[in-house]
């Protein structure tokens, strides 16, 4: 009964990490570029993470190093600065929405590129799932402020989380989260840094009126929303199961909605009942995995 609860104990605090992921972004885009927002985030996750890199790096063979990089821009890297770019004209929840997508695309990514088999039912669920995408940006009520296109970037993001994912599953099978997440956030990290060192990020902190609002955000959403998450979920794998740990994607957007409604965002009906689709595909594909 103990073991259960702390199950239960990590998987709240896990979906209330990576469901305020979106909000944060936004508080950090009230000072910065959305270039900097997403350099800040994957820095401080790097220097989070630090503590466990020299024994990664001892215990992985060099011909795998460039895989993990690859996997760590893929994972991260990127799609943080889609999801910035695109928070700067859409809602932290609608992104937060179409996060959901991200099981589905790991899905679609499998077959395309790496040729992997696919159930009728998973299939039925995809489409499902795109139906809900479909509608949501096909309705009226989606308060984008005209710049709807702008979404694309979110599920752009979600198709490279996707591709990360079948590549971690095909190449990367056997290495733990903690090290993989280590070698790469400190690449990323690494990459980023001169955004933020040749922009106008740390003279702003030389003036009266300093952005600690955003900056407290941006090292939040690093730390907490892409370091510990990552620890959260490797652990959560280990002693509850790949499935229960998969019910994280259903949590997230429910997450997202809520601080969008504690921000004064617009959230429609018609935006919950397009996330319930999303959501009732991504149910159709998980529940084809424990059938077969």
């Amino acid at each position: 009964m103990n073991h259960k609860f702390a199950h239960w104990g990590v998987f709240l605090l896990l979906s209330l990490t990576w469901g305020s992921s979106f909000i944060l972004m936004k508080i950090g885009l009230e000072s910065f570029t959305p270039y900097q927002v997403a350099s800040l985030r994957l820095v401080a996750a790097g220097v989070a993470l630090l503590p466990f890199l020299p024994k990664a790096i001892r215990q992985t063979p060099v011909s795998k190093l460039p895989v993990i990089i690859l996997s760590g821009i893929l994972g991260n890297g990127l799609p943080a600065f889609l999801f910035c770019i695109a928070e700067t004209e859409i809602d932290s929840s609608l992104a937060g929405i179409l996060n959901s997508l991200t099981p589905l695309m790991a899905l679609l990514t499998g077959l395309i590129i790496f040729k992997s088999p696919i159930k009728k039912a998973q299939l039925l669920g995809v489409c499902v799932g795109l139906l809900g995408v479909v509608l949501l940006f096909s309705s009226k009520g989606i308060a984008t402020g005209g710049h709807w296109y702008y979404s694309l970037l979110v599920v752009a993001a979600t198709i490279s989380y996707g591709t990360n994912i079948s590549l971690v599953h095909h190449y990367l099978k056997g290495f733990g989260s903690l090290q993989l997440g280590s070698i790469a956030m400190f690449f990323c990290g690494l990459f980023t840094f001169p955004v933020l060192l040749f922009s106008d990020f740390f003279p702003q902190f030389a003036t009266d009126h300093a952005p600690w609002r955003s900056l407290s955000a941006g090292l939040i959403l690093g730390v907490m929303g892409t370091g510990v998450a990552a620890v959260l979920f490797y652990l959560l794998i280990r002693r509850a199961g790949s499935m229960f740990a998969s019910m994280v994607t259903y949590a997230l957007p429910v997450v997202a909605i809520g601080w969008g409604l504690l921000a004064k965002e617009t959230v429609t009906w018609v935006q919950v009942v397009c996330m319930g689709i999303i959501l009732l595909g991504v149910y159709l594909v998980n529940r084809a995995k424990t059938v077969s």
